[in-house]
């Protein structure tokens, strides 16, 4: 079995798992009717509106 002849520093290990602990930013998109930034997929928070469907009653 294969055995490593040096230890691993610590800078070359931190520099190998330093893109592992990022995390992506969820993808915004505009809503068409009033024009909020909302998740994909998801009842605007804004107007209550689903692809171009009221879903739900906002309250002003």
């Amino acid at each position: 079995m294969a055995v490593p002849k040096r230890k691993t520093s610590k800078a070359r290990k931190n520099s190998r798992r330093s893109s592992v602990w990022k995390l992506n930013q969820p993808a915004l998109q505009k809503c068409p009717n009033c024009g909020a930034y909302n998740l994909h997929n998801r009842v605007c928070s804004e107007c209550g509106q689903k692809d171009g469907k009221e879903v739900i009653v906002v309250k002003d």
